[in-house]
């Protein structure tokens, strides 16, 4: 299945085209985070023209060791002159660094791709997803954005069906999972569980509640509207990157999963059609691994697409209370194809399209 997830990306960072090509120098921005590690973990299987990687992070984690290709890199504090003879920066810091670095690393000469929400709605930067709209990348200015982790997956899924079928109207619930707020969350949901295991009192910091054995109806703040910042960012991100005129509304969840965020989509189309030829596009489509066979239990699962590269989708069938709509489950590992490995794919694509901004 890994195999085959790798495959049906299309844009594999383990065997892609090889291109006669310079050297570049690599920054890997939030180096020992959850992102930036797994960052680090598919750099160092792709092929990439990586002449040299720079490891940054916080002032605290300066000096610390961590060994890539065989050989063991030293992470340096991540400021503005760190950035100098650096081609492309992998910048997975958060919003505040990243909208005091990036243009620091832009004035000098590197190509920034940015994993925080810092850019992602300014008009003048592109929002990528290399399967939706790699285009955007032509005319960049020097900052590229990462979409949100549950954004990525869904476009993935809905850019094949909006192409031939014209979606007019999403419905989204997620169900996403721990990692998605960092490491922090992580050991709390183990401690949690830890805890429950021992019989004593289940503590909480990170969530507003006990996450273990819980669903939490809340990701991020909640807005005057009543929907939560990561809602709002589903909607918006989806009207910038995909089409504006699609109506969306969004209910996101944190459960009690390590990796992997799961999705329900109800989608309406304006044009009919047939519940197996979604099936085919899906199967068809880059990125995307058909996992559909519900009368011997085979379906997406968080724990199975954890690792993997592809969307998974499955649980396609037709919505009989409205004209025209579908409904389906997808699951992807929200740290890779979400985070890191989308991150990769568009460092991949602007080394292929010569759109390195080199000193």
């Amino acid at each position: 299945e890994s195999g085959g997830s790798a495959k049906r990306s299309g844009l594999s960072v383990k065997k892609s085209e090889k291109v006669k090509m310079k050297k570049y120098t690599f920054a890997v921005v939030g180096a020992l985070g959850n992102v930036g590690t797994e960052m680090r973990n598919i750099l160092e299987t792709s092929d990439l023209p990586i002449g040299n990687l720079i490891l940054m992070d916080l002032a605290q984690n300066a000096a610390k060791k961590v060994s890539w290709r065989s050989n063991e890199y030293t992470v340096i504090e991540a400021k503005a002159e760190s950035f100098t003879g650096v081609d492309i920066a992998i910048m997975s810091a958060g919003a505040v660094a990243s909208l005091e670095l990036s243009p620091e690393a832009v004035k000098r000469g590197c190509v920034v791709i940015d994993n925080s929400t810092a850019f992602r709605m300014a008009p003048e930067h592109p929002l990528v997803i290399l399967e939706v709209n790699a285009d955007a990348l032509e005319n960049h200015r020097g900052i590229i954005a990462n979409p949100n982790c549950s954004t990525i997956q869904m476009l993935v899924v809905l850019k094949p069906i909006h192409d031939k079928y014209c979606i007019k109207r999403v419905i989204v619930n997620t169900y996403q999972a721990v990692s998605g707020s960092g490491q922090a969350a992580v050991e709390e949901l183990r401690s949690q569980i830890r805890a429950f295991a021992n019989g004593e009192e289940m503590l909480a910091s990170v969530y507003p509640h006990q996450i273990a054995f819980n669903v939490l109806p809340q990701i991020d703040v909640f807005l005057e509207s009543g929907y939560s910042k990561e809602e709002m960012k589903m909607i918006l991100e989806t009207a910038k990157i995909l089409d504006p005129k699609i109506k969306m509304t969004a209910t996101t969840v944190r459960v009690p999963v390590m990796t992997g965020h799961s999705e329900s989509l109800n989608i309406e189309t304006e044009k009919p059609f047939e519940v197996e030829e979604i099936k085919t596009l899906m199967e068809e489509s880059p990125g995307i691994v058909l996992q559909d066979d519900p009368g011997k239990n085979v379906y997406p699962l968080a724990i199975n697409a954890a690792g993997k590269d592809a969307v998974f989708v499955g649980r396609i069938r037709r919505d009989f209370s409205a004209e025209n709509t579908l409904n389906m489950w997808c699951a992807s590992d929200n740290l890779r194809k979400g985070a890191a490995l989308n991150t990769i794919q568009i460092a991949q694509e602007i080394v292929k399209r010569n759109l390195v901004r080199v000193q």
